[in-house]
């Protein structure tokens, strides 16, 4: 089960008309909603399930600039700017705090990596500082555990993930959004060749423009539509401590575990190399789009045949007039890893003497949405008018959350885009640009 999420109140009935629907009510699809209805438009958020009920609360709750892909590099700083305000701007306490993060090298081929990113950033001014031993023992006194260096980014920070999107969903609807959860969307409807509604499970919302937000569900909607989207899911554990003195302040990340800390004082904690990739059917149809990827962090995934034969039965299809698999599986609640998140807590009890006595509160998982280069898609469909996408944030999706929301209330609304969005148009997957990763920690 996952963590436990702030409730949010959802709107009665359902409307018969609006100018955005939104689908999904993860960090994307609130920031987007709330950003919509700041401008006075509009919007219906359409949630199959609860409120950040998947991946946006199951995440780290990192706010980061370090080691991002550069293309994502300009919309995290807006991110981060947003984040900086959001507490004052919703009214509600989203968790956000300044604190620094800290990409630690463990070895001379870390620190060169480290370094060669930090070239890629340096157009950007940020305030990242490649450190040495010296400085990065610093920033974490006590620690039993040997640096040769790393990053630190002191304006990155966190905020808690079972808070954030509810807090915004809720400060939406103060600005006149309508929120409906338990909602699921079946399908669309089109007139004149461009969208016009939503069916819901509830009935149609006459619309001009529908954002799909379904993080690991939008590449099936998709296939529904006719639209191809390379997109993947891979499955993310973690745990949470109870509360508990002392520890680092600044959020860690090594190369066998990453911690923060919490807003209630206990931590969260993960092992970035037990990720795992479920074989599904979709593994086959995108092989070689991802295989570029898959080269290059095959060392920090396993592999699991797992979802196969549920995948393979679910239709890829939309039906407006019978229940779907959005309804039969209203939250995404898979299996943690939980002896791999298990030795990422031991290596953080070595490292960390202050956490010797951690008791673990809870272990969850999350499908995050990856795609080929491991940057988001945040984009108008040029073959569907009046089609939005905003998916496949390939596990950066909640830091860059508000950031990614902005802009595609941007682009919905024909506002001029608050960065550049040339970098996550949808076209680049059939318009012969071969994405690929580059440079991300």
């Amino acid at each position: 089960m996952g963590p436990p999420v702030d409730p949010v109140e959802a709107d009665p009935g359902l409307p018969t008309r609006t100018e955005v629907v939104i689908i999904g009510g993860g960090i994307i699809g609130t920031c987007t909603a709330f950003f919509l209805a700041e401008q006075g438009i509009p919007v219906v958020l359409c949630e199959k399930g609860d409120i950040a009920g998947e991946q946006s609360s199951r995440n780290w709750g990192w706010v980061r600039k370090t080691g991002r892909d550069p293309r994502e590099i300009p919309l995290i700083i807006e991110s981060l700017r947003l984040w900086q305000g959001m507490n004052q701007r919703v009214e509600a306490e989203t968790g956000f705090r300044t604190t620094g993060i800290f990409f630690a090298a463990h070895d001379e081929a870390e620190l060169a990596k480290s370094a060669a990113w930090l070239d890629h950033a340096r157009p950007y001014q940020l305030d990242t500082r490649l450190l040495g031993p010296a400085e990065a023992a610093a920033l974490f006194p006590g620690t039993t555990e040997r640096f040769s260096g790393g990053l630190y980014t002191p304006s990155d920070g966190r905020a808690e993930p079972q808070k954030a999107a509810p807090a915004i969903a809720a400060a939406a609807r103060q600005r006149g959004a309508r929120v409906l959860t338990g909602c699921a969307v079946r399908a669309i409807e089109t007139a004149g060749g461009r969208v016009s509604a939503v069916v819901t499970e509830r009935g149609p919302i006459a619309c001009s423009s529908i954002v799909l937000a379904g993080g690991a569900w939008s590449g099936l909607f998709c296939a529904g539509l006719g639209l191809r989207l390379p997109q993947l899911k891979v499955l993310s554990s973690v745990l949470r401590t109870a509360p508990l003195e002392g520890g680092p302040e600044i959020a860690l990340y090594t190369p066998t575990f990453a911690l923060r800390r919490r807003l209630d004082g206990g931590y969260t904690i993960a092992n970035a190399h037990a990720t795992i990739a479920p074989i599904v059917p979709d593994s086959f149809r995108y092989f070689s789009e991802f295989l570029p990827i898959l080269r290059t962090e095959w060392r920090s995934l396993h592999f699991r045949l797992d979802r196969f034969a549920e995948e393979w039965r679910t239709p890829r299809r939309l039906v407006p007039d019978r229940p779907s698999v959005f309804e039969r599986v209203r939250i995404l609640d898979p299996q943690p890893a939980v002896k791999l998140v298990d030795r990422a807590l031991a290596k953080a009890r070595r490292a960390f003497p202050a956490l010797a006595d951690a008791r673990v509160a809870q272990h969850w998982a999350g499908l995050i949405d990856v795609t080929p280069d491991a940057v988001p898609v945040i984009s108008p469909v040029e073959a569907l008018p009046g089609f939005f996408i905003a998916t496949g944030f390939s596990g950066h999706g909640f830091g860059i959350g508000a950031g990614a929301g902005r802009l595609m209330a941007d682009l919905v609304s024909g506002r001029p885009p608050v960065v550049d969005p040339s970098p996550f148009r949808f076209s680049r997957f059939n318009d012969g640009s071969k994405p690929r990763p580059i440079a991300g920690l």
